[in-house]
C-alpha cells in the first residue's frame, strides 16, 4: 500500500501536474505547426521552386528488386516543422523573461519607518532648528 500512496503523492505533485498539462499542449501545438508547414508553407515552397512536392522528394540507390530508396523529402518537412516550433517557443521564453526582468527591475516601496525612527527623525530634526 505504501508504494500505491508513494506514487500518488509524486502523480499530484503540481510540477508533475504541470507538466502534464505542457505535454497536451505541446501535442496541439506540434499539430497547428505541422498544418502550417504542411497547408501554408510547403504549397508556398512548391510554387517557388517549380512544383516540387517535398514529401515526395527520394534519391533511389541501385535497381530493381535490390533497389533502397532514400525519401528525405519528409526529411526535409520535419526540419521545418521543428524550426518554427523551436522559433515559436523561442519568442515565448522571451517574452517571459522580458515579463520576469521588468518585475525583478521594478523598485520595492520603502519600508515604512517604524516608531521608533520617527521618533528619532523628529528629535534629530528639532536639534537641527535649534
Amino acid at each position: 500500500m505504501g508504494f500505491i500512496k508513494e506514487f500518488k503523492e509524486f502523480a499530484m505533485k503540481g510540477n508533475v501536474m504541470d507538466m502534464a498539462v505542457g505535454v497536451i499542449i505541446g501535442g496541439a501545438f506540434g499539430k497547428i505547426v505541422s498544418s502550417l508547414v504542411d497547408d501554408v508553407l510547403m504549397p508556398v515552397v512548391s510554387l517557388l521552386t517549380g512544383g516540387a512536392d517535398f514529401t515526395k522528394l527520394a534519391v533511389t540507390l541501385g535497381e530493381g528488386e535490390n533497389a533502397a530508396q532514400i525519401s528525405y523529402g519528409m526529411f526535409v518537412q520535419n526540419i521545418i516543422d521543428f524550426l518554427i516550433v523551436a522559433f515559436c517557443i523561442f519568442l515565448m521564453l522571451k517574452g517571459i523573461n522580458k515579463l520576469n526582468k521588468k518585475k525583478e527591475e521594478a523598485p520595492a516601496p520603502a519600508p515604512e519607518p517604524s516608531a521608533e525612527e520617527k521618533l528619532l527623525t523628529e528629535i534629530r530634526d528639532l536639534l537641527a532648528k535649534k
